[in-house]
């Protein structure tokens, strides 16, 4: 439910002709001055719509199996979920803010990176709400780095972390034996088993960060990428292409086309077209299994330069119905509770971003039994790039790789 006070406030700027940007500073300040109870209070009964990509079933049924009916039960919160990837649904609120429709369809956001930078940039954002959360306090924490930053973009309470994930690669073991080990050997195994081998096309996050894997693997020493190195950047840029092409004609379809999203990748993988797939949850693959999309001869594994290590966040638009209600039900999404539940690998299984040191005992002992093996070593994390990164492979691979 809209805050009356809010509301008013709204009115009262669209009769002076403030901007919007103004609009919500000056919401987000009215709400920063209630108390948790009442925001909760006035979130009783809300309907809340998600926006979020809606590509994999294990996600799909945490949503609308967990999390719905615990927010509708536990606090008078109804959660729909809306599937739509983050470029459609920014696409939509520029549209929305350029028109200056100040009460949009969307509450809550399932964004980061680039789309992040983006929305944030462009005044698309509620503003700082993560303040007002109590269960980032008593759940996570303030001394992550992911808190703060979010692959070079300063979070200032824009967006909560929802979850933490590693890079990894799926394949069948029937099919691949020996699997590689290296980027180089990938680019080998693939020459050599023409067809078998693809990645997604780079406007999909999966596809980008398969590139991403390329520039660390290229640079060998991470620190030379640990912040936008145009520089660098100039001087290896063709060494990135040249590794692409290398290959480019023995992956699915002689390189002519490619996935669109990891959706499409994943397809190809269940329907053995393929041999590997990819993507960022390292533990991805149990609850693929378990529903009978992929084959129980998938497995999963991390391949030399190592694994670009990425948070997810949770963020509310600027023209948000229902502020109140989208608090309350990220809230809840970043309790032990829920992020315990969302371990669980019938579920969606991936990562945390709780901090263990405010878990009790049995909390602890709970969040380990879920998590599973260790899949990702820490010595092969690596830390995901400047969004600036992203943008620059988007903008060339085509031109460079594909023509």
């Amino acid at each position: 439910m809209i805050n009356i006070v809010a509301l008013l406030v709204l009115i009262t700027m669209s009769l002076v002709g403030c901007s919007s940007g103004n609009e919500n500073t000056n919401t987000n300040e009215n709400l920063s001055e209630a108390s948790w109870e009442e925001i909760a209070s006035e979130a009783e009964g809300s309907e809340v719509g998600i926006y979020m990509w809606g590509g994999d079933d294990g996600i799909n049924r945490y949503i609308d199996d967990y999390v719905a009916p615990a927010l509708q039960e536990q606090y008078d919160v109804t959660l729909n979920r809306y599937p739509m990837d983050a470029q459609d649904f920014l696409s939509k609120l520029m549209t929305e803010k350029q028109a200056g429709q100040e009460e949009g369809t969307a509450d809550i956001l399932w964004i980061n990176g680039e789309n992040f930078r983006s929305a944030k940039n462009n005044d698309l954002l509620y503003g700082d709400f993560a303040s007002l959360l109590p269960n980032m306090e008593s759940s996570i924490g303030d001394e992550a780095p992911f808190i703060h930053m979010d692959m070079g973009t300063e979070i200032d309470g824009h967006q909560v972390p929802w979850g933490n994930v590693q890079f990894a690669y799926q394949y069948n073991s029937e099919i691949v034996s020996d699997p590689p080990s290296s980027i180089e050997e990938l680019v080998q195994w693939s020459i050599d088993h023409p067809g078998q081998f693809t990645y997604p096309n780079p406007t999909d996050f999966t596809g980008n960060g398969f590139i991403r894997h390329i520039m660390y693997d290229i640079a060998d020493d991470p620190a030379l990428l640990e912040t936008f190195n145009e520089e660098w950047l100039e001087e290896n840029g063709e060494d990135i292409w040249e590794r692409l092409t290398e290959f480019k004609d023995s992956l699915w379809r002689q390189g002519n086309t490619y996935p669109e999203s990891l959706a499409q990748l994943d397809q190809l993988y269940a329907s053995g077209e393929v041999a590997f797939t990819m993507g960022f949850n390292e533990h991805r693959a149990e609850s693929l299994i378990e529903d009978g999309v992929f084959s129980p001869s998938t497995e999963t594994v991390v391949i030399e330069p190592g694994s670009i290590s990425n948070t997810h966040y949770l963020s509310v638009p600027f023209n948000s119905p229902e502020p109140e209600g989208a608090m309350v039900a990220i809230n809840f999404l970043i309790s032990q509770e829920a992020q315990i539940q969302k371990i669980d690998p019938s579920m969606w299984g991936e990562g945390s971003v709780l901090d263990t040191s405010l878990l009790s005992e049995e909390e602890l002992q709970e969040l380990e039994d879920m998590s599973g093996p260790t899949i990702v070593q820490n010595k092969d994390i690596l830390p995901e790039l400047d969004a600036r990164y992203h943008d620059w492979i988007t903008e060339n691979w085509e031109q460079q790789v594909v023509q």
